[in-house]
């Protein structure tokens, strides 16, 4: 069964220095909140596992939490470019960033594979581009049956997913719905598993396409209201659109971004 616990406590005991981290959440139930306590507790050495790195992980890349990234598309939605981490590719700042770069079926794939307890996934897919020459999480098989040339993915297991999500019961069951990606996946793939919620509730009412976490799956929940921030909770909270723009200018430059680090994240209450 889940626990309930704060956060800050959370985190300490799930996540630790040199783990895989997955952090998902398709354009909402982005856990932000999650993120910024992983810095605050000074967790470094990570391989981040997103399928689609955004402001999140341009912050957590910024602060040198990040030794590698594993991804299949990364830019801030609607307006362009993580300066943090064009800047830790290109010139190394804070520290080099590792890249292990797939496409989006592949990434889902591998979540899928992992989910599954699988060693890999197979797919049609990657033919005619050069990233199976980049990642060594990517080969070819022959299919037994037909004779069919396949792509191989490599199964990805995070040692945590941190995800967000509407509600979760006092008995750790974790209840989520709207635009879903690969949480679930995620989640099943992990060793360990912390869920941020915007409500803990008695029970869980049922609604159409919702996704439910048993208690078995979690290790952890905590309650964290507006926790998706910038990015939002359907049916709690709602997108701030400037935040994403007002990110651009901050990101640029190195003492701008850690300003707003302090000032936002280390020094917040």
């Amino acid at each position: 069964m889940a626990d309930i616990r704060s956060l800050r406590d959370a985190v300490a005991e799930l996540v630790h220095d040199g783990d895989t981290v997955a952090m998902e959440g398709f354009t909402h139930l982005i856990p932000f909140a999650a993120a910024h306590e992983i810095i605050r507790q000074g967790i470094t050495d990570l391989t981040l596992v997103r399928m689609t790195p955004d402001v999140i992980y341009d912050q957590l890349i910024g602060m040198g939490v990040a030794r590698r990234l594993v991804f299949s598309w990364g830019g801030n939605p609607g307006v362009g470019s993580l300066h943090r981490f064009r800047d830790a590719v290109e010139n190394g700042w804070p520290r080099p960033l590792e890249l292990d770069e797939h496409s989006h079926a592949g990434m889902a794939n591998r979540y899928v594979a992992g989910a599954s307890r699988l060693p890999f996934a197979v797919l049609r897919g990657y033919r005619g581009s050069d990233l199976p020459e980049r990642s060594s999480t990517i080969a070819t098989v022959t299919c037994p049956f037909t004779g069919e040339e396949l792509a191989a993915v490599a199964a990805v297991n995070p040692d945590v997913t941190v995800i967000h999500a509407q509600r979760a019961d006092r008995r750790g069951n974790v209840q989520l719905w709207g635009l879903v990606g690969v949480q679930k996946e995620a989640a099943l793939a992990a060793d360990r598993v912390l869920v941020t919620v915007e409500e803990i509730v008695d029970e869980l009412e049922p609604r159409p396409d919702a996704v439910v976490l048993p208690s078995w799956t979690v290790h952890a929940v905590a309650h964290v209201p507006n926790g998706a921030h910038p990015s939002y909770a359907a049916g709690y909270t709602v997108r701030d659109n400037d935040f994403y723009q007002a990110w651009d200018p901050i990101s640029r430059d190195r003492e701008t971004f850690l300003a707003w680090i302090r000032e936002h994240v280390l020094e917040a209450p």
